[in-house]
């Protein structure tokens, strides 16, 4: 099974060690990981700020490096669902549209692709989940609060094979932590605002750390938590099932 390993910007640039848990994770499940050494931003930037037509190059760019694997795996919902929506290559339509098809966020490829059962890792801390608006609501990683359906989550069924992991879950389970990309630029106030009734939730929970499937975020939710000086971290999902006893 050859893997494309697509690790966007801000984990390449602030948290290479998403990226480094992501590929060993993978690795310990038997896949066959390549990293394309040329790929760039996927373009969600540009598009969400009302500017599609100048991700084209990006366009061209993912489908070059991305061409000719059997899946593709990130550790990020929203670019994932952004290429899942988006991606197109005039050039090359179809090789686009196949690539639209193979791509995966980390958790989900590991639940569904993969069938995991069970995880060999170890992380004896008390941990909050956070889910990410664009897996849960795009990718449909977990279920909506809203609706009258039977409640799941793939990244909380993975967590639960974490040994020594105990899991806490805020009272409003899937609300937005207000991060949004360029959200959090031009409405500061406001996105900071969501993000403190997200930590408020959690702390009282007395949780030792936060994780979730998008870095963007964590990384949010972390500059509050920095400047509140609170004792409570940030971490990927990846990290925690890549755990393990030192």
């Amino acid at each position: 099974m050859k893997i494309g390993l697509f690790i966007p910007c801000y984990i390449d640039q602030f948290y290479p060690q998403v990226g480094i848990a992501t590929l060993q994770l993978l690795e310990k499940f038997g896949c066959d990981v390549s990293f394309p050494l040329n790929q760039t931003c996927c373009g969600q930037p540009m598009a969400n700020s009302g500017f599609a037509a100048l991700s084209k190059g990006c366009d061209k760019n993912f489908v070059s490096n991305f061409s000719g694997f059997d899946f593709i795996v990130a550790p990020s919902g929203s670019c994932v669902l952004h290429i899942k929506e988006h991606l197109k290559d005039d050039k090359h339509p179809e090789e686009a549209i196949k690539i639209r098809n193979i791509i995966y966020e980390l958790t989900e490829f590991l639940t569904d692709v993969l069938h995991v059962a069970e995880i060999n890792a170890y992380f004896p801390y008390k941990v909050g989940l956070h889910n990410g608006c664009h897996g849960q609501r795009g990718l449909h990683l977990s279920s909506m609060s809203e609706l009258v359906a039977p409640a799941f989550s793939k990244p909380e069924k993975l967590l639960s094979m974490v040994k020594g992991l105990q899991l806490s879950k805020s009272v409003r389970i899937d609300e937005c932590c207000g991060f949004g990309g360029t959200f959090c630029v031009f409405e500061e106030a406001v996105s900071v605002k969501m993000g403190k009734d997200r930590i408020k939730e959690h702390n009282a929970n007395d949780v030792e750390y936060i994780t979730g499937a998008d870095t963007s975020c964590l990384m949010h939710l972390e500059g509050i938590l920095k400047r509140n000086r609170s004792n409570v971290k940030t971490i990927h999902i990846a990290e925690i099932l890549n755990s393990h006893r030192s």
